[in-house]
């Protein structure tokens, strides 16, 4: 993991650096930071650029490889990824290193397109290509990593960063997401020769797909004065095949509107069980968390004496996604080693407190201990008690009877209002922009107090202070997506049936790198952690795009049953109970926080609260 940055601006050029921006950049790579600058000229014309180059790396496997990385001949790469497969890179070497040799060695646009569809695992980029004289950059084919753009016309300057900084008014911000449909090259020869920055861009492809359903949005996103010519090449091949568009011969389209005890929803599942290939996801998705969660700066597979420091953690609410992470995490991880579970509640305001106390009564979950003054505990309602808590506090009971011998440090993160209020606008505003919703700024908060790990843990029923060390943090990400885990999909069915779930799926995984995965990259990255996508790795994506829909969900079974269907049943062979039929609920209801500032407004409203001052 690590803060990149490029400017590119005609030479020679004064630079002054955004320092907030690069405050974000050193948190993101706390290990080692350097800069270096690349100019040229073309003779011919007279034309200068001039390349700034910073990087601020996190180190996470191999030797601590210092970037921006230059070698022997004059190529510059600036690399924020991780090889989980497809380059070979072995433990004690360091992928950014390996990547470069890997570019160097390319002689064409072609190769150089070719190594980047090999690479397996999340990645953002800006290279110099010394030879050709050309400018690459982009992101990986689902935008795991962030990556922002800005163009000033006025001093003909390119900006490219990990991370950006919210100093403008209301609608004065000019950076951009860069969209995650395929990999930039601008030709440094040709700068400047017009009014505009030429930009040609190499667009995901498969053969079977239509390559504008991809970018059609992109347009939004590209900054002004920039013009984006699209390469038909065809070159930058995706790493996973097309959806299975196949609808059920016979469609039933009925809802079943009731609401089964657990124990119906068990047999429910049990029924349904035959013509699902359960073990497939799970082989599957088990091998992408053992990539995960053994790719690590520390020997994570060293069982010889205990460790008291976690190297993973798992953003947890004891749903179906996260519960699933933590299972398959302790098959890979000795068990000498401890896995922190990351859950984090917004306090409640009264009078909400006791509503809530109303409506929880029904969980048959115990409810915290309080202790009072004197030392004894109350079985009192605890502000901090938001869903998410208590059904986290449920997965973790269900978590020590299936591994007794792992310790599973539930890290209790609770954030008040004040606190909010002062962590939004210091850091949390910065890192969410350049989205700008009532939703990122929901999600964004939440992530981030919940990737910071610092909370209270319950020790022989005593809590303690504790913060969690682990650089590596999984995300469930990316399951919803795929298996119609959202309300959404569930209306749109009723709406559409098959066919219409279809086109939403779809349209899902071509929205995240944008609604999603940049901003969740740049909050928890802040931290110097890095987070990891187990359901958006290449192979489970490529599994799961090929099974037909009715395989993955069926929205005809009520809610807890038929959403994430497939995932359901694999939560079930792992031997997990009550939280295999846990309904979905959204991060920003399940931690309250959306409860915090009690307004009415829409998830999709501009969020007033991340505008700075």
């Amino acid at each position: 993991m690590c803060g990149i940055f490029c400017l590119l601006s005609p030479s020679p050029a004064p630079f002054k650096p955004d320092n907030v921006l690069f405050e974000h950049l050193k948190r993101r790579g706390p290990n080692s930071s350097k800069d270096c600058i690349v100019t040229g000229s073309n003779h011919h014309h007279h034309h200068h650029y001039q390349c700034f180059f910073s990087a601020h790396v996190l180190h996470m496997r191999g030797l601590l490889t210092p970037q921006p990385i230059e070698d022997t001949t004059g190529n510059i790469l600036v690399w924020n990824g991780e090889i989980f497969g497809g380059l070979e890179v072995s433990p004690s070497q360091n992928d950014t290193a390996v990547v470069l040799k890997c570019l160097s060695s390319c002689s064409s646009s072609s190769e150089i397109l070719s190594v980047l569809s090999t690479i397996r695992g999340p990645w953002a980029f800006v290279y110099y290509q010394k030879s050709g004289e050309y400018l690459w950059f982009g992101r990986d084919y689902f935008g795991r990593r962030s990556l922002l753009w800005k163009y000033d016309a006025e001093i003909k300057t390119l900006t490219l960063t990990s991370v950006a900084s919210n100093t403008g008014g209301p609608g004065q911000s000019t950076w951009q997401e860069v969209p995650a449909v395929g990999v930039y090259r601008i030709d440094l020869k040709a700068l400047f020769e017009s009014g505009s920055l030429s930009v040609e861009l190499h667009a995901w492809t498969h053969a079977e797909d239509d390559v504008s359903s991809r970018y059609q949005t992109m347009w939004d996103y590209v900054p002004n004065n920039c013009t984006i010519l699209v390469n038909p090449s065809g070159l930058l091949r995706s790493p996973v095949g097309p959806l299975n568009r196949l609808t059920p011969e016979m469609s039933d389209e009925h809802q079943v509107d009731v609401k089964p005890h657990i124990e119906d929803l068990d047999q429910l599942l049990t029924k349904v069980k035959k013509n699902h290939d359960v073990k497939g996801l799970i082989d599957i998705l088990s091998e992408a968390v053992r990539r995960r969660v053994q790719s690590m700066p520390l020997s994570i597979n060293d069982d010889s004496e205990t460790n008291d420091e976690a190297a993973v953690a798992i953003l947890f609410s004891g749903g179906i996604d996260s519960m699933i992470l933590a299972v398959l995490a302790n098959s890979h991880i000795p068990a000498n080693h401890p896995i922190d579970l990351l859950n984090v509640a917004f306090q409640l305001q009264e009078p909400k407190v006791q509503k809530e106390y109303a409506k929880n009564q029904k969980h048959k979950t115990n409810l915290p201990h309080i202790r009072q003054a004197d030392g004894t505990k109350s079985e009192t309602f605890s502000s901090f008690d938001v869903p998410d808590r208590i059904t986290g506090k449920s997965g973790l009971r269900e978590l020590q009877d299936l591994a007794p011998e792992r310790r599973w440090n539930f890290v209790e993160i609770n954030v008040t209002q004040e606190e909010l209020h002062r962590m939004r606008h210091g850091r949390i505003c910065h890192l969410v922009h350049p989205l700008d919703t009532v939703l990122d700024d929901s999600i964004g908060c939440a992530v981030w107090f919940a990737a910071r790990g610092t909370g209270v843990i319950t020790e022989n029923d005593d809590q303690k202070m504790y913060t969690s060390s682990a650089k590596v943090i999984l995300t469930g990400i990316g399951a919803d997506e795929q298996l119609a885990g959202y309300s959404r999909h569930r209306m749109r069915f009723k709406e559409s049936g098959h066919e219409g779930l279809i086109q939403e799926i779809a349209m899902e995984l071509g929205r995240i790198s944008s609604r999603n995965l940049g901003r969740d990259d740049r909050v928890i990255a802040d931290h110097g952690k890095e987070a990891r996508f187990p359901y958006l790795d290449e192979s489970v994506v490529n599994y799961l795009n090929s099974l037909p829909m009715c395989e993955k969900a069926d929205l005809s079974l009520p809610r807890g049953v038929g959403e994430k269907l497939l995932l359901r049943l694999a939560a079930k062979e792992l031997g997990l109970g009550s939280s295999a039929v846990l309904p979905k609920r959204a991060m920003q209801f399940g931690s309250r926080i959306a409860k915090m500032e009690n307004k009415r407004e829409k998830a999709s409203d501009r969020c007033k609260r991340l505008l700075t001052e």
